[in-house]
C-alpha cells in the first residue's frame, strides 16, 4: 500500500476520524473521448494547434466550439483542467481570421486568471503568424498602451470591475471594439452568484445595450466548473437562451473522495469543532507521511490562519 492508502485505511479504522466520515466513495478512472479537429478551422489555426502537439480535441471541446461557430450562445460546464479555454478560443480566432475587424471581449473574475489565460492565447496566436492582437486591460495597464488597445485590440481581456468602471463609461473611445464586437467570453461563471451575480447581470445588460448602440450583437460563451444549474445561471446572467455542453470528454484517474464533518461539541446548540483546526490536524498527518496536499479554505483570512497553524505545528514537531 502507498503511504496515502495506509493513511486512509487508518482513518477508516480510527475512533477519532471514522465517525466523522459522512461520505467515502471511489470514482473510477475514465478514458478520454476524442473528436477530430473541426473541418471549419482555418488551416493556419489548425496548424498552430498541431504545432503545440494538439492533433484532436476532447469531445466537449469540439461540441462547444461547433455550437459557438454556428452562432449560438454556449455554456460549457466541465471539471477543472479539462481544456475549456480551447473551446472558446477556437471559434473566436476563427471569426477574426475570417474578418480581421472582428473583436472579442474576455471577462475573468481576477487579474491573475486574466494573465494566465493571456499567455495561452498569445502562444496560439503566435503559432499562426498572423497580425491578431490581444491585450489585457486592467488597472495595471500603462496609460500609453490604453489607446493602442482601444484601437487595435482584436481580443481584450479584462475583469468585471474594469469593464464597469474603466470601459463602459468611456464607450465612445471604444468604438472599434463595440462596433465590431462578435463574442463575449465569461469564464468562471460559477463565481457570479448571489448579490455579485445580480450586479454582474446589470453590467452585462449595460454592455449589451452599448454594443447595440454601436451596431453589434455579440454572442456569449460561458464556462464554469461543475455546478448543479449551469443553464439556469447562464440564462439569468445574460438573459438569453444558451446551449448547454456538460459531458466532459477529458480523461480522469481513479479518485477517492472522503467527506469529513467536524465532530459535534454541543448537541443542544449544534456547535461543531472548528473546521480550520480540524483541517490542520488532517493535513499534518498527510505532511508527516510526505504526502503532497493542496488545501483550500473559504476565504483568504482562513487560508492565512491555516498556514499559520500548520507552520506552528510543524515547528513544534
Amino acid at each position: 500500500m502507498s503511504p496515502l492508502e495506509e493513511l486512509i485505511a487508518r482513518w477508516e479504522e480510527s475512533e477519532d476520524v471514522r465517525p466523522n466520515l459522512t461520505g467515502n466513495v471511489t470514482l473510477e478512472a475514465r478514458e478520454a473521448q476524442w473528436a477530430p479537429l473541426p473541418q471549419w478551422l482555418d488551416p493556419r489555426l489548425s496548424g498552430s494547434l498541431q504545432g503545440m502537439g494538439i492533433q484532436r480535441l476532447y469531445s466537449h471541446q469540439a461540441r462547444a466550439a461547433d455550437e459557438a461557430h454556428r452562432g449560438k450562445n454556449v455554456v460549457l460546464v466541465t471539471p477543472t483542467a479539462s481544456g475549456k479555454t480551447l473551446a472558446y478560443n477556437l471559434p473566436v480566432l476563427q471569426r477574426i481570421l475570417e474578418d480581421p475587424e472582428a473583436r472579442a471581449l474576455y471577462l475573468f473574475p481576477t487579474k491573475a486568471l486574466t494573465q494566465d489565460q493571456y499567455t495561452g492565447l498569445y502562444s496560439l496566436i503566435q503559432g499562426m503568424a498572423v497580425p491578431i492582437t490581444t491585450h489585457t486591460f486592467d488597472g495595471d495597464t500603462p496609460g500609453d498602451a490604453r489607446q493602442a488597445i482601444r484601437e487595435m485590440g482584436n481580443i481584450v481581456l479584462t475583469n468585471p470591475d474594469m469593464l464597469h468602471s474603466g470601459i463602459l463609461p468611456h464607450h465612445p473611445r471604444w468604438m472599434k471594439l463595440f462596433g465590431n464586437l462578435t463574442h463575449i467570453v465569461l469564464d468562471e461563471m460559477h463565481t457570479y452568484r448571489g448579490v455579485f451575480g445580480s450586479h454582474m447581470t446589470n453590467v452585462l445588460r449595460r454592455l449589451k445595450r452599448i454594443a447595440r448602440f454601436h451596431g453589434s450583437k455579440p454572442q456569449f460563451i460561458l464556462c464554469s466548473a461543475t455546478i448543479a444549474n449551469p443553464r439556469e445561471l447562464a440564462e439569468a446572467l445574460i438573459e438569453e437562451p444558451v446551449e448547454l455542453v456538460d459531458r466532459s470528454g477529458a480523461p480522469t484517474g481513479t479518485r477517492r473522495v472522503l467527506l469529513y464533518n467536524p465532530p459535534v461539541l454541543n448537541q443542544a446548540l449544534g456547535i461543531r469543532a472548528n473546521y480550520i483546526k480540524q483541517t490542520r490536524n488532517l493535513t499534518l498527518e498527510l505532511l508527516r507521511r510526505g504526502i503532497s496536499a493542496i488545501v483550500f479554505a473559504s476565504s483568504r483570512l482562513n487560508v492565512e490562519l491555516l498556514v499559520k497553524y500548520l507552520r506552528e505545528s510543524a515547528a513544534r514537531a
